[in-house]
């Protein structure tokens, strides 16, 4: 009998010690080492964005180089960012990398199907529609930019009334909007990349060198 108490005093000493124990190797294995993804995410929506912006400002011709960034850099870079801050657990990282990332993609598709005569292309009132459901879809992002940072808000607010002056440019026909539209638009990529550069920079270098205005 004494040697039944004593063995189960035992199991209850040696117990809580080995759960501390596979707690700790538990920790341990599931620790994420891996890079910060959103630098990635965001220069590629930054770059495009503001070679886009320059088409729409007038600056350049709509060509080659503006799709292959959209399908590659503006899309695919995107999206495994977003598949990357989907195992960081970051929902909102996941969200918008990986929504932009395929929005850039379809952009590409609505340029070139019509002129490999897949469909017909998109009408005005059809392109409005696309790029008013997208500020609409970057709205719900920007109220959650509330809980972030002052540069993150900044830079999802000027894309609202980005996707919404474009929306008005081609629902109206109004080239001066969209030229508008232009402008604004290269301010929102660089305010991307900004936000970009901030979070590698500041990293590498161990400190706030660039200041992203935390709440």
């Amino acid at each position: 009998m004494n040697q039944t108490r004593t063995a189960e005093a035992t199991i209850h000493e040696v117990a809580p010690v080995e759960l501390h124990r596979a707690a700790a190797l538990a920790e341990t294995v599931i620790k994420d080492t891996t890079a910060n993804p959103a630098p990635l995410g965001l220069m590629g929506f930054g770059l495009t964005t503001v070679l886009l912006n320059l088409h729409n400002a007038g600056i350049i011709g709509i060509g080659s180089m503006i799709l292959a960034m959209g399908l590659f850099y503006g899309g695919i870079a995107q999206i495994i960012a977003g598949v990357m801050e989907w195992k960081k657990k970051n929902t909102f990282g996941m969200v918008a990398f990986t929504s932009y990332g395929f929005f850039w993609i379809s952009l590409v598709a609505l340029i070139l199907m019509p002129r490999f005569g897949i469909v017909d292309a998109s009408d005005k009132n059809a392109m409005a529609a696309y790029l008013f459901i997208w500020g609409l879809f970057s709205v719900v992002l920007f109220i959650a930019t509330f809980k972030m940072n002052r540069a993150i808000m900044l830079v999802f607010f000027s894309l609202v009334i980005l996707f919404m002056l474009l929306g008005v440019g081609d629902a109206t026909g109004n080239h001066a909007i969209t030229k508008i539209a232009g402008y604004e638009g290269i301010a929102c990529g660089l305010g991307a990349m900004y936000i970009g550069a901030a979070q590698i920079l500041n990293e590498v270098y161990g400190r706030k060198l660039l200041p992203l205005g935390e709440f």
